[in-house]
C-alpha cells in the first residue's frame, strides 16, 4: 500500500497541504538480522518495495536542477527510475530527504528495537541491506576526546574503514557533513571514493543526497542492472558527480585535483548534468572499479619515536600512509593490476598527483599500461591548497597530505578514482638540510601542546622536547641532543625506540592520561 505523506509550506509551517502519496516503508526490526561477523548484520527477507509507476518520479514541488530533465526521461519509460534502490536516514530525521521529493523511492525504517541499540544512527556498515542503497547521517562525533566527522572517524578506525570499504562494492554511497573538520585546515588524514562529505554541517548533505537520488533514477535500466549485479553502482555515481563539478569542464579536469576534493562543496555540484551523463550511459560502457595493491614500500609497520605503524589502511580502493619516521624521501610500487573492466575492454591507467608538490613527488608507470607505477614522495611543511577556479574563498585551506588519484580508462569512460594518500605529521615543526649530499632531518620539535598546534588523539602524540640531530662524518644519524620542556638537556641515541627483534625495553610510552592530548614520555626522564 501506498503511504500518505502530507505537505508544508516552509514559511507558513502549520499550513497543512493535501496529502501526497508515496511509496512504502520497508521496515526492519532485529528479527531480520542475521550475524555474519563481529558487530556485523545482514538484513535477511527485506527487499524495496516494486516501484510505483503510477506515482510521479519527481514530486511537484522538487525544484532541483535536473527535476524537469528527470521527469521527461521517465516518460520513455526506459530508465531504472527507482526500482530496487532504498535511501536510508541514519540520523532520525534530523536531515532528510523529505518523501515528496521522490514520491517512488522506498525508505528504510528502523524498529524500535534497533533504535534502542543504536544501529539506526550515525557512521553506517554495520547491517549490510539488499539492493543499491544510499543515505546519509547529519551527524558528527561533538563530544569526548576526539571529536570528529562521521567521514573521519571511519578513516581513522579498523571498523569504520573495513565496512566504508565493503560498503562500496555493494552498491551503497552515504553522505555525512565535515563538521569542523575541513574549515581552516583540512584535518582529514587521507582521501577515498567510499563516502561523500560535504562542506558544512546539519543539512549541507541533502543537495548531495538529491543529487544522487535523481542520478540513481536516470541510468537506463539495463546499465542500472549491470552496475547492481557486478557492485559498480557507487563507483560511478562517485565518477558522475566529480566529473559534473562547476570547477570541472574537461577530461583533463576531471584528472587534476579540482575534481577530487576531500569534502564537496554542494554548490559545486551540478545535478541536471549528472542526469544527462546517467542517462546516456550505455551498460557496455561502464567503467571499472580501480583495485590497488602495495608491491613494495618504505613506509614500516614501526617507526618514529613511539614505534608506531605507518600503514594506516590498506583497501580496494584507497591506500593511506603517515609518516613517522624521520628519512626525508619514501617510496612505494603500487599496482592497479587486478583492476578488470566489467566488459572486457581493454584498460589504460592514468597516475595523477592531485594533492602536494609537484617538485617533491614522482610517479613513474612501470608498466606499458600503467598497471604499476613507482611513487617517491619526499616531505611535505603544511601548504595551502589553491581554491580551483570557480571556487569559493572558503575552498583554500591548510593541509598536510599528499594525494595521488588512480584512473582506469576503458576506451569511453574514465573510472572513478581509487587514492594513494600520505598524510605528514603537521604539529611537529621539522627541519631538513642537506648534509653529505642528502637531505637529512636537522631537528624537530614536538611540543604541539606548549605550541597550541592541534594533532589529532587517534594518530598522533605531542612530547615536551625538542632535540637536535647529530651525524657522522658519513652523514649518517649519530643521535639526538634533546632540550626538555624544564630546560634540561639529554644526549639520546638514534632510535630511543627499541628495534623490532630487540628484547629490550621501549624507551619511550604514550601516556593517554589526557586522551584528547596524549604526550609520548621518555620512560629514563
Amino acid at each position: 500500500m501506498r503511504r500518505i505523506a502530507r505537505l508544508f509550506l516552509g514559511v507558513i509551517p502549520f499550513l497543512l497541504l493535501p496529502a501526497v502519496a508515496v511509496a512504502d516503508e520497508v521496515r526492519l526490526t532485529r528479527d531480520a538480522l542475521v550475524p555474519v561477523g563481529p558487530s556485523l548484520w545482514a538484513a535477511s527477507g527485506i527487499a524495496p518495495p516494486e516501484e510505483d509507476r503510477s506515482l510521479p518520479i519527481v514530486g511537484a514541488g522538487n525544484t532541483a536542477d535536473g527535476a524537469r530533465l528527470l521527469r521527461h526521461l521517465a516518460g520513455r519509460s526506459d530508465i531504472n527510475g527507482f526500482a530496487g534502490i532504498l535511501y536510508d536516514n541514519r540520523d532520525r530525521g534530523h536531515s532528510t530527504l523529505a518523501p515528496d521529493l521522490f514520491p517512488r523511492l522506498a525508505r528504510l525504517a528502523y524498529g524500535p528495537d534497533l533504535v534502542a541499540e543504536g544501529l539506526d544512527y550515525g557512521l553506517a556498515g554495520r547491517i549490510l541491506l539488499p539492493g543499491v542503497v544510499f543515505g546519509n547521517s547529519s551527524t558528527a562525533i561533538t563530544s569526548g576526546p576526539v571529536p570528529r566527522s562521521q567521514s573521519r572517524l571511519a578513516m581513522t578506525s579498523a571498523l569504520g574503514q573495513a565496512l566504508s570499504a565493503r560498503l562500496y562494492e555493494r552498491n551503497a554511497i552515504y553522505v555525512y557533513p565535515e563538521h569542523r573538520d575541513h574549515d581552516a585546515e583540512d584535518l582529514f588524514p587521507a582521501n577515498w571514493p567510499y563516502t561523500l562529505t560535504s562542506q558544512g554541517s546539519s543539512g549541507s548533505d541533502r543537495r548531495l543526497l538529491i543529487a544522487i537520488a535523481m542520478t540513481l533514477a536516470a541510468f537506463p535500466a539495463d546499465t542500472f542492472a549491470a552496475m547492481r549485479d557486478k557492485g559498480l553502482v557507487a563507483p560511478t555515481v562517485q565518477m558522475i558527480l566529480r566529473r559534473n563539478l562547476a570547477t570541472v569542464s574537461s577530461r583533463e579536469d576531471y584528472l587534476t585535483g579540482q575534481a577530487h576534493p576531500t569534502v564537496f562543496n554542494p554548490t559545486q555540484v551540478r545535478i541536471g548534468r549528472m542526469v544527462a551523463q546517467a542517462a546516456d550511459l550505455a551498460a557496455d560502457a561502464i567503467p571499472p572499479m580501480v583495485r590497488l595493491r602495495v608491491m613494495e614500500e618504505g613506509f614500516r609497520p614501526q617507526a618514529g619515536l613511539a614505534g608506531l605503524d605507518e600503514r594506516l589502511f590498506d583497501t580496494p580502493s584507497a591506500i593511506a600512509r603517515i609518516w613517522r619516521g624521520f628519512e626525508w624521501q619514501r617510496e612505494m610500487v603500487v599496482s592497479a593490476g587486478q583492476t578488470q573492466d566489467p566488459n572486457g575492454r581493454p584498460l589504460r591507467f592514468e597516475w595523477r598527483l592531485l594533492r602536494g608538490d609537484p617538485a617533491r613527488v614522482r610517479i613513474e608507470p612501470i608498466a606499458p599500461d600503467g598497471r604499476t607505477a613507482r611513487i617517491t614522495v619526499a616531505w611535505h611543511d603544511p601548504f595551502e591548497t589553491p581554491a580551483p577556479e570557480g571556487g569559493e574563498d572558503y575552498d583554500r585551506r591548510v593541509s598536510s597530505r599528499v594525494d595521488i588519484g588512480v584512473f582506469a580508462e576503458n576506451g569511453v569512460q574514465d573510472s572513478a578514482p581509487a587514492f594513494v594518500s600520505v598524510s605528514f605529521p603537521a604539529h611537529q615543526k621539522r627541519r631538513y638540510a642537506e648534509i653529505a649530499g642528502e637531505m637529512r632531518l636537522v631537528s624537530v620539535d614536538y611540543d604541539a601542546r606548549a605550541r597550541g598546534a592541534y594533532y589529532d588523539p587517534v594518530l598522533f602524540w605531542s612530547a615536551p622536547w625538542a632535540d637536535r640531530a647529530r651525524h657522522d662524518a658519513s652523514g649518517a644519524l649519530a643521535g639526538w641532543d634533546r632540550t626538555l620542556s624544564d630546560g634540561r638537556s639529554l644526549a639520546v641515541p638514534p632510535n630511543g625506540a627499541a628495534a623490532p627483534d630487540s628484547d629490550a625495553p621501549p624507551a619511550y610510552r604514550i601516556d593517554r592520561t589526557d586522551p584528547a592530548q596524549p604526550v609520548l614520555r621518555h620512560v629514563v626522564e
